[in-house]
């Protein structure tokens, strides 16, 4: 099954352009780096839904820290650590 994974950008490490970015993401202390081409509106701090490697919206706080307990709860996180 494939899910789309709140993080929070934590700094962006590349940008190619206007449209081409690459962020370090953290999900729970976990770091990925991950492409923000879809969000261009994504800045520091900003949670983003993430779906193999590629951020696909922006979200509020709340709303990414329940959906990141739920996926913690069952176990989902295992994965990233990969």
């Amino acid at each position: 099954m494939c899910l789309a994974i709140p993080g929070k950008v934590m700094s962006i490490t590349e940008q190619l352009d206007e449209q081409f970015r690459l962020a370090k993401v953290s999900f729970g202390g976990i770091m990925k780096e991950v492409n923000l081409c879809m969000v261009p509106e994504a800045k520091l701090g900003d949670y983003v839904l993430v779906h193999v490697g590629v951020a696909i919206s922006v979200v509020d706080e709340k709303e990414a820290l329940e959906t990141f307990e739920y996926i913690k709860k069952i176990g989902e996180l295992d994965e990233l650590k990969e």
